[in-house]
């Protein structure tokens, strides 16, 4: 099965440089997942500052800076991960560093609606 893990980065944090050195070296070891087996892809966002929502409502078009979740709820990036169930999707997900600094990794099959 195909899961795509959505990665919310700390971004306060991490737009300040507020990382000690021992999260630092955590975020570091992200270099040594990438080539898990099973990875497919890894892509990531750019800062949230830049991000554009548009909406469409009665036909027009209406456009937001910044980002549909707002501060609290932005990824910064996602991975497409082959996984034999979800457990194992959920155990890869816990090796992100970012999970481990104050982020969060959110686990999702990849759907098939057509």
């Amino acid at each position: 099965m195909e899961f795509v893990l959505v990665i919310y980065q700390p971004w306060e944090r991490l737009e300040e440089g507020r990382f000690s050195e021992e999260e630092l070296a955590e975020l570091n070891k992200y270099l040594d997942i990438v080539d898990t087996p099973g990875m497919k892809a890894n892509y990531p966002l750019g800062y949230r500052k830049d991000a554009t929502t548009v909406r469409v409502h009665d036909g027009q078009t209406i456009t937001s800076d910044g980002t549909v979740g707002g501060i609290d709820a932005t990824p910064g990036s996602f991975y497409v991960f082959e996984a034999e169930d979800k457990d194992a999707a959920i155990a890869f997900a816990e090796r992100i560093p970012t999970a481990r600094i104050g982020g969060a990794v959110e686990v999702r099959p990849v759907g098939q609606y057509w």
